[in-house]
């Protein structure tokens, strides 16, 4: 790693030490980290090749997204399998994998109902998710997607010459095979940006994983899946994509019933900050997930219930009247298991280090007679 970028990774590795980094298990025991940024009604981002929970808050090609994203959400994050810092075992990559991956950050996180953000190869696990749970996504927001990965819409050639340059020069010092990739995803990126994204790419993940998680990417396929989505689905497509092509944006919202398709004036994969198209992303997007179900989205100082789902303000009550872990479990018919993490988690979300400062906050702010 260069010197610059390995001083910035060490500063930014000081200042997120205060995020909220939290790990949680997958159906077959491997550990994903999350992370939670800002406060209101809950935001889903799903992870995509390539992050880094840590490192991608400071960067300048996601730090934009992070802070732009939690403004009045809490938007939740996670590192996939296999990068950042999830477990490095991948186990069995694959459509079901990672919606059960998504699956189980969100039931560690609490959430019951919530927005969904699926960006690039996250958005056809984003419609796969909202196809199979329909009343956990209110609202689906997609960007640079595709129903169809690489291999599904014949572009084998294209994939095997990117395999290759991930094989060539993905630990070596000389970044020009993995400038490939930045070049790809932001060509209209400044030097610095495309530096960061070269040491980014390698500092996530090995080269067998980013080989292996990048084949299995291109063999997505949600085109059956699409048509069953139930939620209001807005999706987003730069026109001068380079990574995935604006008429698979065009295709992924022809395929969902009533999603309505925007397209954006870039050349960029991943919207830099200093571009129009960015804000215009970020409107469109808040604009969209604040007229869910006709309920203005909150702002950040008027939220009472910071993050909190719908059973763990319901668990927060139960706190206030006095009830046992096992009376909470009783009333709501859930384990006790249950009842201890949203408990958990509650602490964490009002800042609570016991039982009575988080019945205290509830009287406080009238969430509980």
């Amino acid at each position: 790693m260069n010197p610059g970028v390995l001083a910035y990774c060490h500063a930014i590795g000081e200042t997120a030490r205060v995020a909220q980094v939290r790990f949680c298990s997958a159906a077959d025991g491997v550990r994903l980290a999350y992370a939670v940024d800002g406060r209101g009604p809950p935001l889903v981002r799903v992870a995509t090749w390539l992050t880094h929970l840590e490192l991608d808050r400071q960067s300048p090609i996601w730090g934009h997204w992070i802070a732009r994203l939690s403004e009045g959400n809490t938007l939740i994050r996670y590192d996939e399998r296999g990068c950042g810092l999830s477990d490095a075992e991948i186990g069995n990559p694959s459509l079901e994998t990672w919606v059960g991956d998504l699956e189980a950050v969100v039931d560690a996180a609490g959430l019951e109902r919530f927005a969904l953000l699926g960006i690039s190869q996250g958005a056809a696990i984003a419609v796969a998710y909202a196809a199979v749970f329909p009343e956990r996504v209110s609202d689906l927001v997609l960007y640079g997607g595709y129903a169809r990965g690489r291999q599904v819409r014949g572009q084998e050639a294209h994939e095997e010459a990117l395999v290759a340059a991930i094989r060539a020069g993905w630990k070596s010092d000389d970044p020009a095979f993995r400038r490939v990739f930045s070049m790809l995803f932001f060509p209209n990126g400044t030097p610095d940006q495309m530096a960061w994204h070269d040491e980014l790419l390698r500092a996530t993940t090995t080269v067998d994983t980013a080989i292996r998680l990048f084949r299995e990417r291109g063999r997505l396929n949600v085109v059956d899946d699409a048509p069953n989505v139930r939620a209001r689905t807005l999706v987003m497509h730069a026109r001068g994509d380079r990574a995935v092509p604006v008429e698979e944006g065009r295709l992924l919202a022809a395929l969902i019933p009533g999603a309505r398709f925007v397209s954006l004036d870039s050349v960029n994969h991943i919207l830099l900050a200093d571009e129009p198209a960015w804000e215009d992303f970020v409107t469109a997007l808040h604009e969209f997930v604040a007229t869910g179900h006709g309920s203005p989205r909150k702002t950040q100082q008027a939220d009472k219930s910071p993050g909190m789902s719908t059973r763990e303000i319901e668990v927060l009550q139960l706190i206030a009247g006095g009830k046992s872990n096992r009376e909470i479990a009783d009333t709501l018919s859930i384990s006790m298991n249950t009842v201890a993490r949203h408990i958990s988690n509650i602490f964490d979300k009002v800042g609570a280090a016991n039982r009575t400062e988080a019945a205290a906050y509830a009287h406080h702010h009238r969430l509980a007679e």
